[in-house]
């Protein structure tokens, strides 16, 4: 891998090549920039030094070979909804947007699977499928794009029951570093010829190449969802439900996890009426209207011994819609509980029988820390969200928030789980990365040597040189 520091400046010459290729989408604009600078992190922005809009996998191809000739950092842009800092051009250089390849290509719907342009996002494939009786489940909270859903290996709130981006994830269309064009995987639901490309790059995080093209697998739309909320007496008891829950073989949609700050944000910023702020968890029941009554009075029984309050239910589209919609801005609910400070995020995803134990002992590190901290999450696979509320005129609130949240980290990989579920390595994470998986990332770095090695894909994430 070369050097970062020897990237030669962009130049106009360059700009110009760019310009040949997509016209006036080529943008060099510094609010453009800027705005693609950051994600929905706390890093500061670093802006690209300019911004290509591409439109089809031939046309990021053609950017990607001039990026190639001249030497050029190239990053990959969807929504910017990342976390770890995956957006930050650390080294200026190229940033390929693919939020305008928005076109759903094909819908095999006997064979529930389609075919999307990377740059559509997930409400936009549910609003495309809804006259099929199908839909795509993973939910990640923010409406991110596909492509940035497969580069991130994203997750969500229905892991439990439909897995992640991983297994749902059937076949990519793929730009090499060299501006070759590649597709892996396929529609069929399984195949044994050669190696597994599709999940090299599902969780790449754009440093192998750029995802243009994704196919998807879908799922049936089930005759009956129902949404129900319960509170407990300690973060334990609701900790303990779900472990119990899911080591019972219960098939529930969704339990996530809030403890009782994140339900106080939630309470206050969403207007959630007659709700009390204490750990809470919100479960979602999927199946025939048969199952999904079974499955509610089983997971009933075992919420009751662990003192958990009765049901409360949403059953209608609207209000299920309402309640998920309050999770979903759980992030921003939490940082309206301390206006002007920033919120210093990170997760961490351990084996369900650990997870009581890692959760508690975090909400303790976080009280005694001082530092205001919700806690959300997955629960219902091991998955859980920490927010710090930091002071950004504060370098020593930052550097205690990093402290803290390596603490984590290391607190989870020592479990047997791992430094994140669902955000991703990105700038943030690559000591983590080595912490846990070892030599195994010097295999991960022959990888990335091998199908980048002017290191021009997203240089600086997933792994250091």
């Amino acid at each position: 891998m070369s050097a970062e520091a020897a990237y030669a400046p962009v130049t106009k010459p360059l700009i110009e090549e760019l310009r040949g290729v997509i016209g006036d989408r080529v943008s060099t604009a510094a609010a453009v920039r800027e705005h693609h600078g950051n994600g929905e992190d706390y890093y500061a922005a670093m802006p690209p030094d300019a911004v290509c809009f591409a439109h089809t996998t031939e046309e990021v191809s053609e950017l990607v070979k001039i990026c190639a000739r001249h030497g050029t950092p190239i990053i990959a842009y969807g929504t910017g909804t990342s976390l770890e800092g995956h957006v930050v051009a650390l080294h200026g250089g190229i940033c390929i947007d693919v939020s305008e390849m928005g076109a759903v290509l094909e819908v095999n719907s006997e064979d529930l699977d389609c075919r999307v342009q990377a740059g559509v996002t997930r409400k936009q494939v549910n609003e495309h499928l809804r006259d099929t009786g199908l839909f795509f489940p993973i939910d990640p909270g923010a409406d991110a794009s596909i492509g940035g859903m497969a580069a991130t290996r994203a997750s969500g709130t229905n892991a439990v029951r439909y897995g992640t981006m991983r297994e749902n994830v059937l076949g990519l269309t793929v730009v090499l570093a060299d501006g070759r064009v590649i597709r892996t995987g396929g529609r069929a639901r399984k195949s044994a010829a050669g190696y597994d490309l599709t999940r090299v790059f599902v969780g790449s995080e754009g440093t192998l190449g750029i995802i243009t093209e994704v196919q998807l697998r879908l799922y049936g739309i089930p005759e009956a969802m129902s949404a129900a909320v319960c509170q407990y007496p300690t973060l334990a008891d609701a900790v303990n439900t779900v472990i119990t829950t899911i080591q019972s073989g219960i098939p529930v949609a969704r339990i996530e996890l809030l403890d009782d700050v994140q339900m106080g944000a939630c309470i206050t910023y969403s207007k959630l009426e007659g709700y009390e702020s204490k750990p809470t968890l919100l479960y979602e029941f999927h199946g025939s209207e048969a199952s999904v009554a079974e499955q509610s009075e089983m997971v009933g029984a075992i919420s009751d011994e662990f003192g958990g309050s009765e049901f409360r239910w949403a059953t209608k589209t609207e209000d299920r819609n309402y309640l998920w919609q309050a999770r979903h801005d759980a992030y921003f609910a939490a940082l309206a509980l301390s206006p002007g400070k920033r919120g210093v995020t990170t997760d961490a995803c351990v084996p369900i029988s650990n997870l009581a134990e890692c959760v508690l002992e975090t909400r303790r590190d976080i009280d005694e820390s001082g530092f205001v901290g919700p806690i959300v999450g997955h629960a219902g696979d091991g998955n859980f969200h920490v927010v710090l509320l930091i002071d950004p005129d504060d370098p020593e609130d930052l550097k205690r928030a990093k402290a803290l949240t390596g603490r984590l980290n290391h607190r989870a990989i020592a479990m047997g789980g791992t430094c994140t579920g669902e955000h991703g390595i990105g700038m943030g994470k690559l000591d983590f990365l080595t912490a846990e998986h070892g030599e195994a990332v010097s295999v991960m770095r022959s990888i990335k040597n091998a199908l980048d090695p002017e290191n021009i894909m997203n240089p600086g994430k997933m792994l250091r040189p």
